[in-house]
């Protein structure tokens, strides 16, 4: 064997993994640049040491494996909210090959503020010039080969919900993140008083601490320290003193003592001087369309009521479009599933009790929640859409003076909102408010907000006793948390939170029409949490609440049971608010852990209780009636989507156990009781992840025992008025 031939080549190296960063202003389209280039979902996670998501997605580009991360929506990277010190520490601290600086084309000017301070870390970066197409469509003309002459970096044009520039921009991309020496940033200049005073004290850094230029990007680190940046300050130890002084010295002669207002003013120069050098409009004296809605829309009278009227129609639309799914849902829970599984459990000659766990604590418990999936879905579908369009910025500025009758502003409204998908990402969404006060205080005032975990008690109970006026019964729901959230906001600024009312400044985006793809991966990022619940713990406190309605072992009455003894012991409490049943006791309590498992533990009671004990068919019959069953399922699901479709009532199944369990909560509660219960479960209290979301994002459980604490006794006192009001007013007992 020749000397040649013994020798063995080793595989080539795999290509270095592309880190890209993915920055830029609010509703400038990064998720869906994103999604558009990725193809799929993001991923979510947290970032290292606080709880705010952290988004990826992986995509393979030209052989190439690209990571893309995508940083929250920030306008700035100053360290005031805490999106800007998250997204400003992963540039600062992980270093990504390339920063895919998202830009909004037709809001260039404050977008390319946010653009200046990314150019300052001398990282490579490119530019989507996204959402192009609108700026087209108002007859701008923008100069991208003229803006890649200016600062150095690649400009690609994009319609990223077209997907329109991004081969070209991921090939920028790419030859970016593989020579980032050819593509520095060009230096930005903010006059000469400023670069010799950076000059000066990057000098000084070099000769005094020398290891912090490898852990900063020099020029930032000096301008940081210059406009004393508290974060940086603290990190590096190096306060206002000796040549940070000197620097300053001239500086504050000159301009006055404000070095940050001063740094902030030279690079809002150069964003307002590129644009006006790339950017150039027609003169036009037409009215936008935008400027036209916005007329009526935002109209100092109008707009409460068509926010409010925007709210009944979601909820119109959510019934109307949910309740034939939600019908079939059923039919298939009820029936073919109980029965294959009935049929499955006599084939293998499984216990009684076994067999019992699977239908009525499994199937039973979980299958009671699924049933209320579709209008879990619709709704997550049309405030995603309303999200999507740019009405729910108009909707915070609309209500920004009744919030600052409690102390907040129109930014405020916007955690409240989402809270009406799900009250944990509410809770975190309050780190967009720069006031630590006005985040606690928001924080606060979330679980007032009926999220789609409370849907499934309100379609219950609104479908068996208010019939074709169930819509405006659970928009009343929605409506009530608003309204008490304004008053127990204003009780809590007059005294937990005393201050002075804070500014609102916020972006009115223009009117879009979101995609369809777009919608549909937002719609299930929301409500997939709720598929998730139903899995994990509503299925743990399902087979719970089992063992705790059959135990002690044989008990013939469950009433007898430990839970309903625990109920029989809660149950005096509520005697006053019209529904002392111990099963609705127990139901309330089983809450705490989630809302929708106020209607599991309902089905479970009521079902288990009205349950014929006849004997079980022999197989072959169970089998002939698995078949009857399914296929009466299937026609009348098909009958319901033709014939209900537009009706917004929960109709009533025939199936003999849903139809009584159902018949037993009619027996039991009154329409007045049945509003009460309605509003107890809406104030009561936060769900367990509600409460770890407090811990994690306050750092103490103080706040959420202040949310619980007034949460039960306003509960109680609304359920109360509500209740014996409506006796008063001879509408019932």
């Amino acid at each position: 064997m020749s000397p040649q031939a013994a020798v063995k080549l080793a595989p080539p190296e795999p290509a270095k993994v592309l880190t890209v960063a993915v920055a830029g202003n609010p509703n400038s389209g990064k998720s869906t640049l994103i999604n558009g280039l990725a193809g799929t979902r993001l991923q979510v996670g947290n970032w290292p040491g606080v709880t705010v998501e952290k988004k990826e997605a992986a995509l393979e580009f030209q052989g190439r494996r690209v990571r893309l991360v995508d940083l929250p929506g920030t306008y700035s990277l100053s360290p005031y909210s805490q999106e800007e010190i998250i997204a400003r520490d992963y540039l600062v601290q992980e270093r990504p090959d390339v920063i895919l600086n998202v830009v909004d084309a037709t809001n260039l000017e404050r977008n390319l503020y946010l653009t200046v301070q990314m150019l300052e870390l001398g990282l490579p970066v490119v530019m989507a010039l996204n959402i192009y197409d609108e700026a087209r469509n108002k007859g701008w003309e923008i100069n991208p080969a003229l803006m890649e002459e200016t600062l150095g970096i690649k400009v690609i044009p994009t319609v990223a919900t077209r997907k329109e520039g991004l081969t070209a921009l991921m090939e920028a991309v790419l030859e970016v993140g593989d020579n980032p020496g050819a593509h520095a940033p060009r230096p930005l200049n903010y006059g000469p008083d400023l670069e010799a005073a950076v000059g000066e004290v990057d000098r000084e850094i070099r000769r005094h601490s020398p290891a912090l230029v490898e852990r900063y990007p020099a020029r930032w680190l000096a301008l940081k320290l210059l406009e004393a940046d508290p974060l940086v300050v603290g990190e590096t130890g190096l306060g206002i003193g000796s040549f940070i002084s000197r620097a300053t010295k001239h500086l504050k002669l000159a301009h006055g003592d404000d070095i940050e207002s001063l740094l902030g003013d030279a690079r809002y120069a150069q964003a307002s001087g590129l644009t006006r050098e790339v950017l150039k409009k027609k003169t036009t004296t037409k009215r936008e369309l935008t400027e036209k809605i916005d007329r009526i829309v935002l109209h100092r009278f109008l707009g409460i009521p068509i926010f409010l009227a925007a709210m009944w129609l979601m909820f119109k639309l959510t019934f109307d479009i949910g309740n034939p799914f939600v019908d079939w849902v059923e039919g298939v829970f009820s029936g073919p599933l109980t029965h294959w599984t009935k049929a499955l459990f006599t084939l293998i000659a499984a216990p009684a009790w076994l067999g019992s766990l699977a239908t009525e604590g499994v199937i039973g418990g979980v299958g009671t929640v699924l049933t209320f999936v579709p209008l879990i879905f619709a709704m997550m579908f049309f405030i995603t859409f309303l999200e999507g369009s740019g009405y729910m910025a108009r909707a915070a500025f609309v209500m920004d003076r009744v919030m600052h009758a409690m102390g907040l502003h129109g930014k405020s409204f916007i955690p409240l909102l989402l809270g009406f998908g799900c009250n944990v990402p509410a809770i975190y969404a309050t780190r967009t408010l720069e006031n630590p006060k006005d985040k606690i205080l928001t924080a606060l005032l979330i679980p007032l907000m009926s999220c789609g975990a409370k849907l499934p008690v309100y379609a219950l109970f609104t479908g068996l006793f208010f019939g074709a006026h169930a819509v405006l019964v659970i928009w009343s729901m929605y409506v009530l948390g608003i309204v008490l959230a304004m008053v127990m906001g204003i009780i809590f600024k007059r005294t937990l939170f005393r201050g002075e009312n804070p500014l609102f400044i916020m972006e009115l985006p223009p009117y879009r029409l979101p995609g369809l793809k777009s919608l549909l991966i937002h719609t299930w990022e929301k409500g997939k949490h709720f598929l998730i619940k139903a899995g994990t713990y509503i299925l743990a406190v399902s087979v719970l609440m089992w063992f705790l309605l059959n135990l002690p072992w044989g008990v013939e009455n469950k009433k007898d049971s430990v839970l309903g003894h625990i109920g029989q012991a809660v149950a005096p409490i509520f005697q006053p608010l019209g529904f002392n049943q111990w099963q609705a006791a127990s139901s309330l309590l089983t809450g705490f852990i989630a809302k929708e498992i106020v209607v599991t533990t309902m089905g479970q009671i009521y079902g288990k209780e009205e349950e014929k004990q006849a004997e079980p068919p022999a197989l072959g019959e169970e089998v002939m009636e698995i078949g009857l069953s399914f296929g009466k399922a299937v026609v009348d699901a098909g009958r319901n989507v033709v014939s209900t479709f537009g009706v917004a009532t929960l109709s009533i199944e025939d199936d003999e156990k849903t139809s009584s369990w159902r018949g037993a909560l009619q027996t039991q509660f009154s329409p007045l009781s049945a509003l009460a219960f309605m509003a107890f479960t809406l104030l009561y209290m936060p769900c367990v992840v509600t409460a770890a979301a407090f811990k994690h994002e306050f750092g103490t459980w103080k706040w959420f025992g202040v949310a619980t604490g007034y949460g039960l006794i306003l509960a109680w006192l609304v359920a109360l008025v509500i209740y014996q009001g409506g006796r008063l007013l001879g509408l019932g007992g």
